[in-house]
Formats: structure tokens, sequence, C-alpha cells
């Protein structure tokens, strides 16, 4: 099934579900119970095969012959396939087992939750490294039998929130779990669970009954996933409620603001700030012991009004059954803003937190040893590259200004490098890299929109980011009354500019994929930061660059990425390769493609001279 055809399907469940939900929950349970009866029916139909091999079924003597010797060998092939699908092997969690005893405080409130809900038990709780909180059910046996209930809480996660914040975030998985408005939302929740890791168990298996099941699985799995998508995301908003009725509508939104915003913190300065540090040290050194006190202290206030923003735009759509932010702060009729920050966090819930702490930065430095000491090695180069250039500061030229100023801020995200952009716009007064420079820095309303005005001027390259930035500036409440014919003429340029960089992506992820491109012209320190995102990402082995020409915007830079990837799934892999588009720093647009799914990897190779990056036996 193609992404219109679930869109589409999806689109029918929620029409359906809110003109007649009863009905809509008849349907759902008849096309669940479709799968379950396909399931007994394999069994049923090896079981025939097996009573016919054997005689059981007539009072004549069994004759071996070749039939019934294939017969045999296909229906225990079919039990086989059919009963392992169904029993899944249980993988453990990320992370370490918490006991009572590590955790007093913690799962004292996760049983006062299970009392005032009246819950199932959690039988795990694992504690990780992740800035995330996690519900995982997994069926005791297969698609049958009751669930296995696993709560996963990352440490950071403890590190940031206040302690009734987190019990909100709990009260939520568990709200998973509960089964005060209806048993089938929940077991519709858990059975999208199993098919889901069951289609990926499949997937790794062969032979021809695992063909077999794969078939039913790629027609049954996305039809399932569609239909019950409407109550997926329903019970999404029960869960949510849940949340708001044991600690509050207003506690559960601070919570949610916060941890939106606090992730795009984490993930924007604190950690690449951490990864800076391997400037001034070959060894690796664990983040957590200098999270623990960032993460419950308050982000510099542009920061969080700037992540909330972006938190807000994003809308709920068919790729994730959670709402967005601002639909699920609706529901409970709170108005979004920023949250009051903690003074501090719920690490006092862990019996002994410098524990974990230490724990988890002595797993983080084995984890990340090799990528840090690869970091070292380049930032040494960034470091001797900028020395050469600051030898040289009063002869270069406005490229080599804001080449010198990207490189100590490679080095140092904190260093104070205005004074170098200025001087490239006094040699070049439209230099594009530099005016990007100077929007990084702190400035006023009026003189970041002057920027921005001078850099949508600079050529059509600039222009949606110059837009969307003044639009987005232009729209917050927090900078006071706004110029509306300005928002208007910048709104208009914003439209323009999203309805080219469309027209831009449709045609650079429109295949046939190797017409007009050619080997990419990136400097080798772009290169470089390429290579070492790259080896961090584990499922990526090897990879290949293009440079492709849009006819629809000539100017505009665009590159293709193919990454040949092990151990994932069809899904897995699709979400990689987004994932790599977000998180790559490449210039322009950048399309990324699985090497040997996506395109053959013959055509890849026959067309790419040779591979940017491939993972070595040290990388891992």
């Amino acid at each position: 099934m193609d992404r219109a055809d679930f869109v589409h399907l999806v689109h029918l469940s929620e029409q359906a579900s809110a003109e007649n939900s009863q009905a809509y929950r008849r349907g759902v349970a008849a096309f669940a119970a479709l799968g379950y009866a396909w399931v007994l029916g394999c069994l049923l139909l090896a079981l025939a095969g097996l009573g016919w091999v054997f005689g059981l079924w007539s009072d004549e003597p069994v004759r071996w012959h070749a039939v019934r010797v294939m017969v045999l060998l296909s229906s225990l092939g079919l039990a086989w396939a059919t009963l392992r699908s169904l029993w899944l092997q249980q993988e453990p969690p990320e992370g370490v087992a918490l006991t009572p005893e590590q955790a007093p405080a913690l799962f004292e409130a996760l049983a006062r939750i299970r009392e005032k809900i009246q819950g199932p038990p959690i039988h795990q709780v694992y504690l990780d490294d992740a800035f995330n909180a996690s519900i995982r059910q997994w069926p005791r046996f297969g698609l049958l039998g009751g669930a296995v209930n696993t709560l996963t809480i990352g440490l950071p996660l403890l590190m940031a929130l206040e302690r009734r914040r987190l019990l909100s975030v709990l009260a939520h998985e568990y709200g998973h779990l509960r089964g005060d408005h209806g048993r089938l939302n929940a077991w519709v929740y858990r059975t999208r669970l199993a098919w889901l890791r069951m289609d990926a168990h499949m997937q790794r298996q062969d032979g021809a009954m695992a063909q077999l099941s794969q078939a039913f699985l790629h027609w049954y799995f996305p039809r399932f996933a569609a239909r019950t998508f409407a109550l997926a995301r329903q019970d999404e908003y029960e869960a949510d409620r849940v949340s708001a009725k044991l600690l509050g509508p207003r506690v559960a939104a601070s919570a949610l603001s916060e941890i939106a915003i606090k992730a795009q913190w984490l993930d924007a300065q604190l950690m690449p700030a951490h990864w800076a540090r391997a400037a001034d040290r070959a060894q690796p050194l664990g983040p957590f012991a200098a999270l623990q006190t960032q993460l419950c202290s308050a982000p510099p206030e542009d920061v969080a009004r700037a992540a909330l923003r972006a938190a807000l735009r994003g809308t709920s759509d068919v790729s994730d059954t959670h709402p967005g932010l601002r639909d699920r702060l609706e529901a409970w009729e709170v108005s979004p803003r920023l949250p009051r920050w903690p003074e501090k966090g719920s690490l006092h819930m862990l019996a002994d937190a410098a524990h974990w702490v230490r724990h988890f930065d002595a797993q983080w430095c084995r984890a990340q040893g090799a990528d840090w000491r690869q970091h070292h090695a380049w930032l040494e180069r960034v470091r001797e590259r900028a020395a050469l250039l600051a030898a040289r500061a009063d002869r270069l030229t406005a490229d080599e200004c804001v080449e010198w100023a990207d490189l100590e801020l490679r080095r140092n995200p904190q260093a104070v490098v205005r004074s170098r952009y200025e001087r490239a716009l006094e040699l070049a007064p439209e230099h594009a890299g530099a005016l990007r420079g100077l929007l990084r820095g702190e400035c006023g309303r009026a003189d970041r929109l002057a920027l921005l005005d001078r850099l949508h001027a600079t050529g059509a390259a600039q222009h949606y980011r110059a837009a969307s930035e003044a639009v987005a500036l232009l729209e917050d409440p927090a900078q006071g009354e706004h110029d509306a014919q300005a928002l208007q003429r910048w709104r208009e340029r914003l439209r323009a500019a999203r309805e080219g960089e469309q027209r831009a992506w449709e045609e650079l992820a429109e295949p046939p994929y190797f017409e007009r491109t050619g080997s990419p012209t990136l400097d080798e320190f772009v290169l470089s930061e390429l290579r070492i995102a790259l080896a961090r990402c584990r499922p990526v082995t090897r990879a290949w660059l293009l440079k492709r020409e849009l006819r629809a915007m000539p100017w505009r830079a665009a590159h293709i990425l193919f990454v040949q990837v092990h151990g994932l799934d069809d899904e897995q892999r699709h979400g990689l390769c987004r994932a790599l588009e977000q998180q790559l720093d490449v210039p322009g647009a950048l399309l990324v493609l699985a090497a040997g799914q996506d395109v053959p990897r013959d055509e890849v190779e026959q067309h790419v001279r040779a591979p940017v990056w491939t993972r070595t036996r040290l990388q891992g």
C-alpha cells in the first residue's frame, strides 16, 4: 500500500469514527478478528494436513509417497512459521532494570497511580539515558494472552521535570493500560504494537511459508493500522485525560511544554556544547554530570520561546498517532505559554542518584569513545585552519572572514565572532554567509528584521530561510505589537518561497535519481562533519553522495545521499532516512535514500565514483 492510499484510509477511519462511533468500533473489531482468523486458519490448515498425512481422517493404512511427503513438509513448515510468528521472542528494553529498593519513591508513586486509575500492574521498570518515558506492552504468548507491561524512564527526564510534572507523564503512560474508558481502545493499542512487531519479525524470516505469512501481513497490517488510526489517536487523548484528571490540566500542559522545550534545548545547544569540549580533551567525558544541573534550570528565554513556537506549529498527521502539542493543549482548554521553570528535578526519586549519573556517564563514554576521539582529531584540524586564518587576519577576503568565524563556532558554540561577520560585510555588503552569521547572534527585533531583509535581497537561495524567520518573529506575541503590513509582506514572500521549495523538493525526490548529477563540491570541513555524523548512526555502514542540479531552482544547492543500512526493517529504514534528512548538516536540500532498497546498489556504485564514507571495524 502506498502512502496516498494509507492516508486515504486513515481519513476514512476518522470520518467513520466521527459519524458513528459504535459502528466504527464494530468494524475495527471485525477487521481485527480477521487477523486472528488468519492465524487460526493457518494452524488449522497445518493440523488438517498433518492429520491427512498420518491417516487420522481415514481407516485405510498410511501409504507413503511423494505427495504425502510434500504435504507433510508443507504442513510442518506452515505450523512452524505460524507458531513462530505468534511466539515472538521478547527483546529486553534498553537500560537497567530498577528494583523498589533502588527507587522507592518512584515505585510508590506508580503504585498510587495504579490504585487511582484501577490499572494493571507494571511488571518491570527500566532506567535509560533517553529524554523520554514510554510504556511497552508485550503479549506473553505472541498475539495471544495477557501483556507484560514495562515502563522505561530516562535519567535526563528525571533531571528536568519536577515531581508533579513527572507524575503527569507517568500517568499518561499508565493511561494506555487502563480499562476505565473501554477495553476495545486498550486492546487495539496493544494489538497494533503486536502486529507491528510481528510484521518486523516476519520480514527477517526466509522460506516459502514465511513468504506466505509476509504476503498476508503486507496486505493486512497497513490496512489494520489505517483502520485503527482514529482509535489509536483517541487512545492518546484518553491517556492525556487520565493525566489531567490525576494531576490537573495545568500541570500536564506544563509538563508537555517543558519536555518540548528542553528536548530542543538539549539537542540544539546542550549536547553540541558538550561535544565541543572534545577540543581540549582527547578522552571522552560523559554528559550527565553536567546535565544534572543544566536540565533543571531555565533555558535561555529566546531558546525557550523559539522551541515552544516550533512545537506549537507541529501538526497532528498520519505519521504518528500522538496529537500535536497545540491539539493536546486545546483538548485540555489550556492556552499555550512558557511553563514555570522548576528549582529542582526528580532525581530524588532514585535512592542513589549519584550512582546512576556515574553509571550512565561511564556507559556513554564506552559507547561514544571512538566518536569522541575522532571528533577531537577533527576539532584539531579546525583549530589549525582557524590559526592559519588568524595569522593573516588583516588580509582575509569576505569568504575567509566568514569561514574563520564559522570555524571558531565549531570549536566553541559560545565564541564571540560578531566582528568577523561585520568585517565580511564591510568587504562584501550582501554576503549571505555573513548575514546568516549575524542572525545567529542576539539582536533586537528591528535589527533582526533589517538583517532578514538584506538576506532576502541576496537572492532566491535565501528567500525561504529569511521569510520563515521573519514571519515567526513578527507572529511572536512575546515581541509585542507588530507591523501588520510588514507581516503581510513577509507572509507573501514565505508563500512564494514555499511554493518554490516544494517544486524543488518534488523534483529532487522524483526518480530517475541519477539525471543531472555530479560530484559534490563541498569543502573538507563539511565533509568531515558529515562523516562524523554518519559514524554516530550505527545502522549505516556506507554512504555515497551526489550533487544534483534542479531545473526548478538552478541556484539551489541539492544533494542525494545513498546509505547502506543493516539490521532495520522497511519502516525503520524509512524513518532513519527521514531523520537523517533533518539531522545532517549538508548545504541545501538533502534527499536520503537506502541503497539496495530505494535504489539498486549496483546503480549507485555505477554512477558514484566512490563512497563518501565507509564504516571501519574500529568505528563499530
